[in-house]
This record gives structure tokens, C-alpha cells and sequence, in this order.
């Protein structure tokens, strides 16, 4: 039975739904930023555009008729903010009547989902590492995905995700297989928006079809899809209310690895040196965040060292 295990880490939280002892979902909840279904209040500044009282900037979305620019509306955020190379796209909002509230947070939201959570401990046998997740980190920063019978590229881009696909012929038993290794990665790394496929060519409406057929046996809805072309592309659109884990990975690999350290060092046994020797931005990262390193002091019962490797 599918199984999520959930864990309260230092500057995030992290989920992996278990099934068959692999991870077939997975997400990262940072502790900072707006989350989906936040109810705020808001004053609008722009056409399209609202700020908060810290003054955030949103992205509005359905703009209400007759509040003028500099009245206050109440909003409720429908996406998070997107990581880019360069810019971020903003958070969207929409109009709402309802009043203010929090957003759900990573524990709630898996809990509606009807699965078991089990709560993971620092000094218990790490569940999450058996099931994989030190490999699915390496897939999202690395983009590298191998399946039974080739390997997957997988490429964000700020207009869609892409997938390449390599491997040895027979090309129709090749695409199909790959077409499972791509919707199992969509999902298990929380990938929404436009996203690409670039199969090998394949000659026949028969064997195109397959392919697609063998993506909706394995992705979950809601989503939409184009048929596979001559030239052996595929486009799947599905809903993005947040980053997946390869944008948030990629768009700070310096907190990402901080993070890492955190958790490492947070399942230190007892008794073993107290020191981790990290690189030098890592370290400055930490170093700025005396909050976080307090936090794991009072989780381990004892004061811990960076140094710069």
C-alpha cells in the first residue's frame, strides 16, 4: 500500500509517497514564500499586478471589475513563484470573498491525498535514503534518468521541461519504455507546465500511438497531451501550482547543498566528530542563517562545527 514519509527538515520539509519500497512522488516544501491557497489581503497596483503589505509583488490573474488601482481586494494565491534563470516568474493570485487565512502546508496537503503518513525521526533508520532519495536529488540536478532499456535528458527550460531519449534499437519497444520512465520522473519530481518529449522517429501511426497510450497508462490526470509527430515529438501540458524539484534544486544549488548538510549532520550518530568540513559558499550560507544552525544544535543535544574544505 502506497505510504508517504514525511519529515520536518530545517528550512524544508520533505515528502516521498513510497510504493514498493521506491518513491513514485515526491516534493520539497521550503519554510519561506507564499504557498497555494494563501487568503490575503492586497492592494492593487497595476492592471495585472497587486502588492502585499511586505510589499511582494503578485501577479493577478482575473482582475475584478471596478477596484481601481490603489484599492484593497482580498486574494487567494493559485501558483507559487517559479524559479528562473535571471528573473523569477511572480506568484499568481486571484480574486476571492473568502477571508484571510493560511495556506496548507506540505502536511496537510499529503494528508488529504488519503494515504498513510509516517512521520520520520532523526534517530531512526532513514526510510527515505532506502527508498531512494539521494537518487532522486542526483536525477534533478544532474538531469540524467536511465531506464531498463536507455536513458532520459531531462532539461528545464523557462518555456517547458524537456526529455531526450537515447537508447538502442528496436526504436517502438525503445519509445515505449521510455514513455513509462518519463511519466513515472514527471511525476515523481512534481513536473507541471509544458513539457516536451523528443522520441526517436517512428514510422506508423500504430507504433505512435502505443506511445501515447502508454503515457496515459502511467500518468496520473489531470492533464492534457498532443499526439506523437512524424518527427517523434510529444507535448503533455499539466496543471503547475509550484516549482517541481529540479527548478528548485537548480535555482539555488548553494541552499539546496546547505539544506543536504543540515539533514546529514542532523542524523550524525552519537559519539561521531562534530565537525563538517563543507565547501566555501555552503558554508557562507550557514554561517548567515544562525537560526538554522540553532535549530540543529537543540535537535542533537549538541554544538556542531563548520569548516571551510
Amino acid at each position: 500500500m502506497p505510504e508517504w514519509l514525511w519529515e520536518r527538515g530545517i528550512g524544508e520539509a520533505r515528502a516521498a509517497l513510497v510504493e514498493d519500497d521506491r518513491i513514485v512522488e515526491a516534493t520539497i516544501e521550503l519554510d519561506d514564500g507564499l504557498r497555494v491557497g494563501a487568503i490575503l489581503s492586497a492592494r492593487r497596483t497595476a492592471v495585472d499586478r497587486v502588492a502585499l503589505a511586505d510589499g511582494g509583488e503578485l501577479q493577478l490573474v482575473s482582475p475584478p471589475p471596478g477596484v481601481p488601482q490603489g484599492a484593497t481586494l482580498t486574494v487567494e494565491i493559485v501558483r507559487e513563484a517559479i524559479p528562473e534563470a535571471g528573473r523569477a516568474k511572480l506568484p499568481r493570485c486571484a480574486p476571492t470573498d473568502a477571508d484571510p487565512r493560511a495556506a496548507p502546508d506540505l502536511h496537510d496537503r499529503i494528508a488529504a491525498t488519503g494515504h498513510p503518513i509516517r512521520e520520520l525521526r532523526a534517530h531512526e533508520p532513514d526510510a527515505l535514503e532506502a527508498a531512494g532519495w539521494s537518487e532522486l536529488l542526483d536525477e534533478a540536478t544532474s538531469g540524467e534518468i536511465v531506464f531498463a532499456s536507455g536513458a532520459l535528458r531531462m532539461s528545464p527550460t523557462p518555456a517547458m521541461t524537456l526529455f531526450d531519449v537515447d537508447g538502442a534499437a528496436p526504436l517502438d519497444a525503445l519509445a515505449i519504455a521510455a514513455a513509462r520512465a518519463v511519466a513515472q520522473a514527471i511525476r515523481r519530481h512534481g513536473i507541471g507546465g509544458s513539457i516536451g518529449i523528443d522520441f526517436p522517429t517512428l514510422a506508423g501511426k500504430a507504433a505512435r500511438q502505443a506511445v501515447a497510450a502508454a503515457i496515459d497508462a502511467q500518468l496520473p490526470a489531470p492533464f492534457e497531451r498532443t499526439a506523437m509527430n512524424g518527427f517523434g515529438f510529444l507535448q503533455i501540458v499539466r496543471p503547475r501550482p509550484r516549482a517541481s524539484i529540479p527548478e528548485l534544486l537548480r535555482s539555488d544549488p548553494v541552499a539546496a547543498a546547505a539544506r543536504a548538510a543540515l539533514r546529514t549532520l542532523e542524523r550524525t550518530p552519537p559519539g561521531s566528530p562534530r565537525t563538517l568540513r563543507v565547501v566555501p559558499p555552503v558554508l557562507a550560507y550557514l554561517t548567515a542563517r544562525p537560526t538554522w544552525l540553532a535549530e540543529l544544535a537543540r535537535r542533537t543535544g549538541v554544538a556542531l562545527r563548520l569548516e571551510s574544505a
